[in-house]
């Protein structure tokens, strides 16, 4: 029985390859051998390769193709792009097998750090295979913002200045570029308790914040400290039981190594701040420990001590803030996790998959980026070591505490808000518009899934899913207990798969894109601190503020990057936006313009909602945000 093969190599740049291509046929009757295909000599770019198969009988009906590519004398690079594969059966018909992928070589995880989810393995975007780099414009743009932050925020000339601030209004004069007008309500805000407490809830790290039941012992606040900042004859103990009293534990940050700059010492705190969420719905703080373990070096600030000295507390706590959301929330939760997600989904899925089609536009440039951003932000001389406390030696500890507490149920929205006991803190517009934007997401997921899906015993039997679902568990969560559960039924799958989509767009567009709206002015979202905490009341005054805050270069360098991070894409794709036509039958299309429509249609009510607030809040509008992390 002949098979009459036609194998396509692609038309791009470097599509072709003189490596070995190993081929083997599947049918319901049986299988070809394994045959190696090198006597072709060599699969060139635009190629069309044909070659025969003889079998003593007929396989049956063809299921499904096995290509490999090895390398030649087992060295050199072994990529090769396979457009399609066409096969004339001994019955007569023709079967299309549609690649259009990418074959690299078979390892492509590479341990990032012990402790932390793994990476891909390629050292510069040039090791990516081209369908997953960065366009040309795209290329051009980020070299372009990488090469002219400064420039365009017109602060090149203090760069490398190594004074430290006297005023507020210096600061305020040089910040003059670039302006969007939640950076300037920041800055005329910032000392506020009411928008301290606001930026917990709504600001670019809204994860941190939980109710508190019980106070910890290592924070001996008590009622004689706050009851002024309580209801008149109220208690902390009456309003814990009412779910009005909130805590954000900076537990993690305790007994990191402060970074050197400039030869100049930096310090980093481990906060406990106490805030109370009032009859007008504001949420304010009304206790600050800067250190986890209590005593009389520790004292505990209220908003009912100097001015100063209440101002500096808060500052620190801001501090601790910019890292636990740079690290923990924005790097970890939102572009690892996406680029583990994006991996596993390129490797383990074939293009006909129904889950490649619903999940490749959201790894869209995810692996290119965060390739970028372990060279300029995380690296030995990136970003993080020259500009934050934290630094080179502190950041991979941080890292490593914060992939301990990462769990699956955390990565999923509701379950996140209901384990933190957040469901009816007001004007949690974070909570409102993610869950929201969860739901339609998870109806578009559900609707598309349970279409391939019919029953448990689909999700049980496809192996394939199955390896994807593996690779995540062992390179995400590190095989650890609290990560991703054994998959065996429909309903499990599309939580799991509303996660990923939800991560990759939603998540990461949470915590990214007000980055430069709440972290330019930089008192409200300091990089580094200059001195230690203060270790008794009083001792505060304006001239020990701004010998805490950075230095002027600190300051430049760390707002340039805010502002590359969270500057939009001029070439987006936006939430739902789908250029390629990666389904054609009609259910899973109708599902896709039904979802373009819910997100149509939130984002107008978000618009409605966000035209009465003072400060509209814009990082969860589906027209603001990417399919994927792509910046």
């Amino acid at each position: 029985m002949s098979y009459q093969v036609e194998i396509f190599t692609g038309d791009m740049k470097d599509a072709g390859t003189t490596n070995r291509i190993i081929f083997k046929l599947i049918g319901t009757k049986g299988n070809t051998e394994s045959i190696d295909l090198s006597s072709l000599g060599g699969f060139w770019r635009g190629s069309v390769n044909k070659f025969e198969i003889n079998c003593p009988a007929s396989i049956g009906t063809l299921l499904l193709l096995e290509l490999q590519v090895k390398p030649l004398f087992d060295f050199g690079e072994a990529d090769w792009f396979c457009s399609k594969v066409i096969v004339a059966t001994p019955e007569g018909d023709k079967v299309l097998f549609p690649c259009y992928r990418w074959f690299t070589g078979d390892e492509k995880w590479q341990l990032h750090a012990p402790g932390v989810p793994y990476k891909v393995k390629a050292d510069s975007p040039g090791a990516l295979p081209e369908d997953i780099r960065f366009s040309f414009t795209k290329e051009t743009e980020s070299q372009s913002n990488q090469l002219s932050a400064l420039i365009k925020l017109k602060l090149q000339a203090l760069a490398d200045r190594k004074e430290p601030w006297t005023n507020f209004e210096d600061l305020n004069l040089v910040y003059t570029e670039r302006r969007t007008d939640i950076y300037e309500y920041v800055r005329q805000h910032w000392r506020e308790d009411e928008f301290f407490g606001y930026q917990l809830l709504n600001g670019m790290n809204p994860m941190m914040i939980q109710k508190c039941s019980e106070l910890p012992k290592k924070f001996p606040v008590t009622d004689d400290m706050v009851k002024a900042f309580l209801p008149t004859g109220s208690s902390l103990k009456n309003e814990m039981q009412r779910g009005n009293i909130f805590l954000c534990d900076y537990k993690q940050l305790d007994g990191l190594p402060g970074n050197v700059i400039h030869k100049e010492q930096q310090y980093i705190t481990a906060p406990l701040c106490l805030l109370f969420s009032n009859p007008e719905g504001k949420l304010l703080p009304i206790a600050i420990q800067l250190m986890q373990e209590p005593g009389e070096e520790n004292p505990i600030f209220l908003p009912s001590d100097s001015e100063s000295d209440w101002l500096l507390a808060k500052i620190f706590v801001r501090n601790a803030e910019f890292n636990e959301h740079s690290l923990h929330f924005h790097l970890l939760r939102a572009h690892l996790m996406a680029e583990v997600f994006a991996l596993a989904t390129l490797r383990n899925f074939p293009a006909v998959h129904p889950l490649f089609k619903l999940l490749v536009p959201h790894t869209r440039y995810t692996l290119h980026i965060n390739i970028l951003a372990r060279g300029s932000l995380i690296s030995e001389d990136g970003g993080f070591a020259n500009s934050t406390a934290l630094g080179r030696e502190g950041l991979p500890m941080l890292l490593k505490r914060a992939s301990s507490t990462l769990t699956y149920s955390s990565l999923c929205l509701p379950d996140d808000i209901k384990a933190r006991g957040v469901e009816d803190i007001p004007n949690y517009y974070y909570r409102d518009d993610g869950l929201k934007l969860w739901n339609i997401i998870n109806k578009y997921v559900d609707g598309v899934v349970r279409y391939y899906y019919t029953s448990n015993d689909d999700v049980v039997k496809d192996t394939e899913l199955q390896c994807w679902i593996g690779d995540i568990h062992k390179y995400g969560f590190l095989e650890k207990d609290g990560g991703i559960p054994s998959f065996k039924t429909v309903d499990e799958l599309v939580k799991f798969v509303t996660i990923v989509i939800f991560t990759s767009s939603a998540q990461h567009g949470s915590v990214n894109n007000g980055q430069f709206d709440f972290g330019g002015w930089m008192p409200n979202h300091p990089s580094a601190l200059r001195r230690p905490p203060p270790t008794k009341k009083g001792g505060s005054a304006k001239d020990s503020i701004f010998d805490t805050l950075p230095v002027i270069g600190t300051t430049v360098n760390a707002m340039a990057k805010l502002y590359i991070l969270s500057k939009a894409s001029s070439f987006p794709h936006p939430l739902g936006y789908y250029p390629e036509d990666l389904f054609s039958e009609k259910t899973p299309l109708q599902m896709i313009e039904k979802f373009q429509e819910d997100l149509k249609s939130l984002s107008s009510e978000i618009d409605k909602r966000n035209r009465d607030l003072p400060l509209p809040y814009i990082y969860l509008d589906p027209k603001q945000l990417e399919n994927s992390v792509a910046i």
